[in-house]
Formats: C-alpha cells, structure tokens, sequence
C-alpha cells in the first residue's frame, strides 16, 4: 500500500441524487494519483477532505474502474453538509481504501445473502457488482433491503438490473408507506423478508450492514434459522479519523474498526463493549 498518509487529488465528474438527503458522487483521480483495483475491495473504505473544512470517512458503493469511482453519502453532519454543496467539477482530497472488506474469496462457490438497510446498502453494492462480474465463481445471490419509506430506498434506478444477474433474488420492504405512494413489496423491518429468503446455512455466507439495531434483529434471526456466528459477516460504523489504528477514536474492546475492519464475522465482535449487535 502507498504512504496511509498520502493524499490523493480527485474531481467530482457527477453527482447523482439518491434521495431528499442522499447523494452518490462520482470521483476521478487527476493530477497523475493513481491507487491500484487491488486497493478498492468492496467494504474498505476512503477519507474524504476539504482543504480548510475537515475529515471524514466514508465507504465506496462502486468497483474501481479507470481511476474512477463511487462513494453514496448522506448529509447528517457539518462535513456531509459541506460536501452536498460541492458540485460537479470541484476537487476533494482521499486517503486510503482502508480496513478489511468483504469475504469475497470465502465466499466463493456459496451461496451468497445480503441484508441492508437504509444507507447501509452503500458498502454492499460492490459486492453485488463483483458477483455480477465474476458469476460463475458464486452460487445465489439473495439480496434482502429495507429502508424507513420508499422514497427514502438508495440505488432504486439500479434494481431492475440487479435482478437481471442470473441466479439473482432481489427482496424489498419499508417500515411504513407514505400516503399517495405506490409500493408492491413487504412492509416491515427487514428482518420481515426472512419469512420468504430462499437461502440455506447449508453452503451460504451472510454479508450485513445497517444500523446496529437493525443488524442485532438480522443476527438474532439467521442464528434462528441455523446460520452460524462464523457465516455472518457485519459492516461496523464508528469516527474512524486516522484509518490506521493509531488515534483510538473506533476502538471497540481490542479491536480498531478502522484496520481490523469495517468488516467483521460476527463471531469476532459477539460479546465486545459498546456493541448493539
């Protein structure tokens, strides 16, 4: 890996408005920065800059494809706030990818379920773009999302094609439907979708990433349905500044989110303070 410390200089090329406070940028590297495809596996994660505003960490929601890439943010803080009056064309800092990412390689000959919800469907988008790539590698593929409402679901424009991959389920429900709205799917909390999942434990990893309330639910319910601690891989989200283990800010028990993981098996974080799941 380059110097962790090292910027790198990258355009806005688009900006794409997921929801009322959500948006997926578009980044590309200029200025001859280049980090490798090997670097950008899916559930690492970038820092973000603005010279003279701030720092902040965020995951990628796309492979890496000529030195161009995506990140899905949501505007909750200073920094978010900031980075939503950015436009098309104006320069931000990266540093990373960091962490470990998902158990593609495990993963490999079984059968694959994702479960999201709200944001968190962000990080396992690259997943499904990966499996999609690399089809033959993979049994199913069920993805199960949910989200507050319908209008509040990311990455909508990008459904129909997820359930033209071969082998591919895509489940959906939303905790409640506006009035005027049309909605054909489950209304309910995500773990709702299990009562149609098609997945087994027999041959099957689990990849999840949500709130962690939402998450403790999804654990608690695959554990019901035979699926061991070890098949269960969760996406953890705290203040991660440095991304190398160094400033403490993530570290839950012994484990540093930002180097350890984002992503871990559940049966490596049961247990561990300051833990929802």
């Amino acid at each position: 890996m380059q110097d962790p410390y090292r910027l790198s200089e990258c355009i806005i090329k688009k900006i794409k408005s997921e929801t009322k406070d959500t948006n997926t940028y578009t980044l590309a590297f200029s200025n001859g920065s280049f980090i490798s495809e090997e670097e950008f596996k899916p559930g690492r994660f970038i820092l973000l800059s603005i010279f003279g505003f701030g720092e902040a960490a965020f995951s990628l929601s796309s492979l890496i494809q000529d030195g161009t890439f995506e990140t899905t943010i949501r505007k909750v803080g200073n920094f978010t706030q900031k980075l939503h009056s950015c436009k098309e064309g104006d320069k931000l800092y990266m540093r990373g990818p960091y962490g470990e990412g998902w158990p593609l390689d495990k993963a490999e000959g079984k059968d694959v379920l994702l479960v999201a919800g709200g944001i968190g469907l962000a990080p396992l988008k690259p997943v499904i773009l990966y499996i999609a790539k690399n089809r033959s590698k993979y049994g199913r593929l069920e993805i199960l999302y949910g989200a507050r409402t319908p209008n509040d679901m990311i990455f909508t424009s990008e459904f129909e094609a997820w359930r033209k991959i071969p082998n591919s389920i895509l489940r959906l429900t939303v905790d409640a439907v506006p009035r005027g709205v049309k909605w054909n799917y489950k209304v309910g909390v995500v773990p709702i979708l299990f009562e149609d999942m098609e997945t087994t434990p027999d041959n099957a990893i689990v990849m999840t990433c949500g709130p962690e309330i939402m998450m403790h639910f999804v654990v608690k319910g695959l554990i019901a349905k035979g699926f061991s601690e070890d098949q269960i891989y969760v996406s953890l989200e705290r203040r991660m500044k440095c991304g190398i283990a160094q400033c403490g800010h993530c570290q839950i028990g012994k484990k540093y989110v930002c180097k350890d993981g984002p992503v871990f098996a559940y049966s490596e974080i049961k247990g561990l303070p300051d833990l929802i799941i």
